[in-house]
């Protein structure tokens, strides 16, 4: 297994022990208090730990090899990761309007505020290095699950600091409705992100175009070492997980030989391969007359 592929894994294995141990922080800081913001935080936290596993198992099948079943690989299988994410994330949301809903017809006093915020705030701070580790490397590595994961844990932790100083106000106010209230501004955050989470990850499963500076890029690399050819167009890229698949026809002299046409795709993937990270790049030879007047012109 790539170095690569085995960093991505061993990060999303250790998601899943910290995404239970900050769920844990979090229902304890809302059982001392007994706020119902306080719950709808640790609520959220439950999904922090589903989507820990699920992105860890998906990791693990996305690295599996091409097999005759799925020839061109499993990588997509992190985007059914992001996908079950934002669903559970709408999920929470609307178990936290639920709880706010109550907490308005009936508010309740906030019980050892001190604690219960300390205790909250300690599992905000771990949850921040943790999602900019998981966003960092997400990136480097063009991890769609870590990705995901580290963006729901970092929107978790906008929650908890918005949760803490609310519940300061409310309890500075002795208005004991903000504590409900706020829980309802939680949950339309977690909708918002939820949603933002699918999105994402349904534009990943319908086959989305590379990013426009890496196509320039790509371009740039045609131009400069496809010297012997005519003309390439059609160029076409889709991501799939941490893989870019690279497309394109490559119009050469029809009086040139099988072997010198192989030389020069031998030469364009390998530039391609050395300056896109996980590319995959497919080219179809065509003689001189297949040029078109808006592809790349070479030599």
């Amino acid at each position: 297994m790539p170095q690569a592929s085995k960093i991505v894994r061993r990060l999303a294995f250790w998601s899943i022990p910290l995404a239970f141990g900050v769920m844990g922080l979090k229902f304890v800081a809302w059982h001392v208090t007994g706020s119902i913001a306080l719950y709808s935080d640790a609520l959220e936290s439950i999904v922090n730990v589903i989507a820990a596993l699920a992105a860890f198992f998906a990791i693990g099948y996305a690295q599996k090899p091409a097999d005759t079943g799925h020839p061109y690989g499993h990588h997509k299988a992190e985007y059914f990761s992001a996908v079950l994410e934002g669903v559970l994330i709408v999920v929470a949301a609307l178990l936290i309007v639920n709880e706010a809903v109550g907490g308005l017809l009936e508010p309740k006093r906030i019980e050892a505020p001190g604690l219960g915020l300390a205790i909250n705030g300690s599992a905000a701070i771990i949850n921040a290095i943790w999602a900019m580790v998981l966003l960092r490397f997400g990136r480097r590595y063009r991890s769609p699950a870590l990705q995901a994961d580290g963006n729901h844990i970092l929107s978790d932790v906008v929650t908890s600091v918005g949760v803490i100083a609310g519940l300061g106000l409310a309890l500075a106010f002795d208005q004991p409705r903000l504590d409900p209230l706020l829980a309802l501004i939680v949950a339309c955050n977690v909708l918002w992100q939820g949603w933002k989470v699918i999105a994402s990850s349904v534009d990943g499963l319908m086959d989305r175009a590379i990013d426009p500076a890496d196509e320039s890029r790509i371009q740039d690399i045609i131009r400069a070492e496809a010297n012997g050819a005519i003309e390439a167009h059609d160029i076409r890229t889709r991501m799939a997980g941490r893989v870019s698949f690279v497309e394109f026809h490559l119009v050469v002299d029809g009086r040139m030989s099988v072997e010198e046409s192989h030389r020069i795709c031998d030469r364009l993937e390998t530039a391609l391969k050395q300056a896109v990270d996980g590319v995959q790049v497919i080219i179809h030879v065509e003689p001189g007359h297949k040029a078109k007047d808006e592809g790349v012109v070479l030599g």
